[in-house]
């Protein structure tokens, strides 16, 4: 059986196959199309020609994708929202949406607060008001087509989002999509409600990519294989996953490319330098899965707390463009020619200096014409090298957390274009395969399970609900997909909380396993 790993980037799609011994047998790199599908489907006839392998030999296919990231940037095919909230009268003083801008608060077509929610130990703050929940969906009915869910301390309680969802299903039919905040975001109110609410938006994006990914497997004749979608802590989930949680697709990209580091290098604690063809992204391996992010993090200008990586990206690459300043400077980037690099670089016959022609002219690869970039000056390639490389090395010290030099690894196409010796590396390596890490990351990833509560210590013991929560943390992995004899606890977070009353701790445990 083979697993088949696909990661389309800005840049560029990137296909491999692996056997089950977890070996590469063949890698491609394609021109990420305008049509994300044709592109996907060039790159599946592309791998399965190069490797001859039968498509019924397939028996699972991966796929990371950026759509969900790129919907909500270019506030493009986001569903109409109804968004109800369970917290009256005590967050009545902060409206939902407050600082968000006005392109991507029209996604949300009617919301209101009503009462219920609990307090941080469990305790409620008002009875739900069944009956405003039921006049809202009804006022929305034929006028949302997704409806998000949010309620105060649903993380500790989530009894009354649950209610709300049934009387939500009531009103609108089983088939009505929600989204609901206890499942998908953290503590804080604000951040998870936007979470929520940009988790419905993405109904119609999600329905587009599973349905338009297993269609396009299908018409090449991989019929027989379990599809998987690639989350942003580094593990995959289900089709079905994937159009509930849409959200958890967002910077799948870095995550793919992580795991895939620390695979071809077999190494499970460095910093990976990601380079594309437009950007650089960083991230850090911790025994084995990215770092996640501990602070709340926006996307397309919303503030959020759902889980997502700990990663800083640059606007470097191998399209960036290089450009010779009036006082004899030199820029590099941040933009690109992306994937028009082939046509616009001058190695290629192109008449735009990239960095990728810098690394050619200073002979650290060979890569089209040389020829085409003898005219360039050995001054300033030099000087537009010791830009790039100093790009690099803030972008490390950014991601350290001490000032001891850290093992780096260099992935991505354009990871040609970074020297062997960086400031801040111990060491820096190059693995085989590294231009198609992504790709590799996503057909090689687990399937995880986090569980996530406040305890409070005085009233369980600290081993005891360690003990506890690890056994959920398994559970949740067995239920998402992975083989029980194969799970393990990856990641133990135990976090005192000075400002909740008792011995109160954040615990939060992963677990993660193979696919069955």
């Amino acid at each position: 059986m083979y697993k088949l790993g696909i990661d389309v980037g800005g840049t560029n799609t990137d296909a491999v196959l692996i056997n089950d011994k977890l070996e590469v047998i063949a890698e491609i790199k394609r021109p990420t199309s305008g049509d994300i599908y044709d592109g996907i489907m060039s790159a599946v006839r592309t791998i399965l020609k190069k490797s001859g392998v039968n498509p019924s030999d397939i028996g699972q296919a991966m796929l990371g994708t950026t759509q969900c990231t790129n919907a909500i940037v270019e506030r493009k095919h986001l569903a109409d929202v109804a968004m109800l909230r369970i917290g009256a009268p005590a967050t009545l003083g902060v409206p939902p949406m407050t600082d968000w801008e006005e392109d991507i608060r029209k996604t949300v077509i009617a919301y209101q607060i009503i009462g219920g929610g609990f307090e941080y130990d469990g305790k409620q703050l008002a009875p739900l008001d069944e009956d405003a929940a039921r006049a809202f969906f009804r006022q929305v009915k034929g006028k949302a087509e997704s409806i998000a869910i949010s309620c105060v301390f649903s993380t500790i309680r989530n009894d009354h989002e649950l209610r709300v969802a049934e009387i939500c299903r009531e009103e609108l039919g089983e088939n009505v999509h929600i989204s609901v905040s206890s499942e998908i975001g953290s503590m804080g109110l604000v951040e998870r409600e936007n979470a929520t609410i940009l988790n419905a938006a993405l109904f119609h994006v999600a329905e587009s990519f599973t349905e338009g990914f297993a269609k396009s497997l299908q018409e090449l004749g991989i019929t027989g294989a379990d599809v998987y979608l690639s989350q942003n802590d580094g593990t995959l989930m289900t089709m079905e996953q994937a159009r509930r949680y849409p959200i958890l697709t967002i910077a799948c990209g870095p995550t793919n490319s992580i795991r895939g580091a620390s695979y071809l290098s077999k190494m499970e604690n460095a910093l990976v330098i990601d380079v594309g063809g437009t950007t650089t992204d960083l991230g850090v391996i911790q025994n084995g899965f990215p770092r996640e992010s501990s602070i709340a993090v926006t996307i397309g200008g919303v503030r959020t707390n759902f889980r997502m990586p700990d990663v800083v990206t640059i606007g470097l690459g191998g399209g960036s463009i290089v450009r010779q300043q009036s006082d004899g400077s030199v820029t590099v980037g941040p933009d690109s020619v992306g994937y028009q690099i082939t046509e616009k670089a001058l190695i290629f016959g192109g008449d735009t200096v990239t960095a990728t022609d810098i690394a050619v002219r200073l002979n650290m690869f060979d890569l089209g014409d040389k020829e085409k970039v003898s005219h360039l000056g050995t001054e300033f390639a030099e000087k537009a090298m010791a830009k790039i490389k100093s790009m690099a090395e803030d972008a490390i010290d950014a991601m350290k957390v001490s000032n001891a030099d850290v093992d780096v690894i260099l992935v991505g196409g354009g990871s040609v274009i970074l020297p062997e010796t960086l400031e801040g590396a111990a060491s820096v390596l190059k693995p085989e395969f590294f231009g198609t890490a992504n790709a590799i990351g996503s057909a090689i990833s687990k399937v995880s399970g986090t569980f996530e509560k406040l305890i409070d210590y005085d009233k369980v013991p600290r081993e005891a609900a360690l003990e506890e929560a690890k056994t959920e943390a398994v559970e949740m992995a067995v239920e998402a997909g992975a083989l029980r004899e194969t799970v393990e606890i990856i990641d133990v977070e135990d976090v005192p909380l000075a400002y909740y009353a008792g011995n109160t701790n954040r615990v939060k445990i992963k677990a993660a396993g193979d696919l069955r």
